[in-house]
């Protein structure tokens, strides 16, 4: 009797696990976002750290085609606090087979609201090579995270600015985002 059922759940496992692959490959198909370059966009969110109370774009390429030596990519990601977008430039190795990007910390992120990104190849000379343009959208708002990190120093020390001595945690999010 035992077996019967171990072999059942095997099976909705084997089951769920191919519908899963199939969604992820659907997925993955509408996420590329190139007009036949060397890369494509693999994958794309917002990490929150809420141990450094801490927000950022996190974006993966893939390598398609080889890529011109000494190539950089530059990403201008818009600003979810408004203003001009904040762009990076990252220097890329031909051998890479993936690319991950990350932005510096951003404040203000909105649940279900489409941010853009623009990544640009360029070659050793300057020259565009690619480009590509992708949204990001958080399922969460940036008011998850508190305002102050969490810990303090290279540890997982207790911030006093937010675990008071009274015993009392201040996880107040922060201040200053303009509503949409």
């Amino acid at each position: 009797m035992r077996q019967s059922r171990r072999g059942s759940g095997q099976r909705a496992f084997r089951s769920l696990a191919v519908a899963l692959a199939g969604i992820g490959a659907l997925l993955a198909g509408c996420q590329r976002e190139s007009e036949d370059g060397p890369l494509s966009v693999a994958g794309r969110l917002f990490e929150f750290n809420y141990r450094n109370a801490t927000a950022a774009y996190i974006l993966t390429l893939n390598r398609d085609r080889d890529l011109p030596e000494g190539s950089v990519v530059e990403t201008a990601y818009e600003d979810p606090a408004g203003g001009k977008p904040i762009v990076t430039a990252t220097k890329i190795y031909p051998f890479w087979e993936k690319i991950a990007l990350q932005s510096p910390p951003v404040h203000c992120i909105v649940k279900d609201r489409p941010y853009k990104v623009t990544v640009t190849l360029k070659n050793a000379d300057g020259r565009e090579v690619q480009t590509l343009r992708t949204e990001i959208i958080s399922n969460i708002d940036q008011t998850v995270l508190p305002e102050k990190p969490l810990t303090v120093g290279p540890g997982y020390t207790p911030n006093p600015q937010v675990f008071h001595a009274d015993g009392t945690p201040d996880f107040a999010p922060e201040k200053g985002c303009p509503t949409v």
